[in-house]
């Protein structure tokens, strides 16, 4: 009896603190010299599986999804994948503590800098759901090479694109510099004649027009855009 009893209240404490967690959580971020407005969704699925979303207007992020959600006690963490990427120091992360049962505050880390923040629940989770890949048609199958350049610098491109009926397309984006850069993709959409490959981690994308066999389109990182034609490969 003593042994059940244990894990009923064990079971107890243990629904009680994911009540705690799940939510939606408002607040703001202090950095120097001003506040950014910071909202963080967290729910639970029927597997006990944890997901969130994040939402910070100040820096143009609205509804990315959050990534390596970890809970150790009244402990959390979790990182941003999509977006606020540097290939220097990696991904944004946010490390929290719960104080109560509607107050979260912690630390947001981002390229060796800390700032402090503090949020408070104000409802239930509104988690957004990530945008999936499409398929893409057979005119865009296959492997597309061009260069472009940028700072002076010659950069070599090659992109393969492959689609799966049931699971969207992938792509294997290879950018060539000074070094080989195998870019993580993380979205394909096709809409017309049109098509975006998306490296959410490394901020760059290509968007291209279909014309016979050629892409012409270009490069897009950090607001700039760069021609950048691909030729099918022979």
């Amino acid at each position: 009896m003593k042994l059940a009893l244990t894990l009923f209240f064990a079971g107890a404490m243990l629904c009680r603190a994911e009540e705690t967690v799940a939510g939606r959580w408002k607040g703001k971020i202090q950095i120097p010299d001003r506040e950014l407005k910071l909202i963080v969704d967290l729910a639970q699925d029927s597997g006990g599986t944890w997901n969130g979303s994040i939402i910070i207007p100040g820096l143009n992020v609205k509804g990315a999804s959050l990534a390596d959600i970890t809970l150790q006690g009244s402990d959390i963490s979790f990182s941003i994948k999509s977006v606020l990427v540097s290939q220097d120091s990696g991904p944004v992360k946010l490390d929290g503590h719960f104080t109560g049962v509607a107050i979260l505050v912690g630390n947001f880390l981002q390229g060796g800098n800390s700032a402090p923040f503090t949020l408070r629940k104000i409802g239930p989770a509104q988690v957004e759901t990530a945008p999936r890949s499409t398929s893409v048609a057979k005119e865009f199958e296959g492997e597309w090479k061009g260069e472009y350049e940028l700072f002076g610098y010659k950069r070599q491109v090659s992109l393969k694109l492959a689609s799966h009926p049931d699971a969207g397309a992938t792509a294997e984006f290879v950018v060539i510099g000074k070094r080989v850069n195998n870019l993580p993709v993380g979205l394909i959409t096709q809409e017309g004649d049109s098509i975006t490959v998306d490296s959410h981690e490394t901020d760059l994308s290509y968007e291209g027009r279909l014309l016979k066999d050629e892409l012409v389109g270009a490069i897009i990182q950090a607001g700039s855009e760069t021609p950048l034609v691909l030729h099918r490969a022979k």
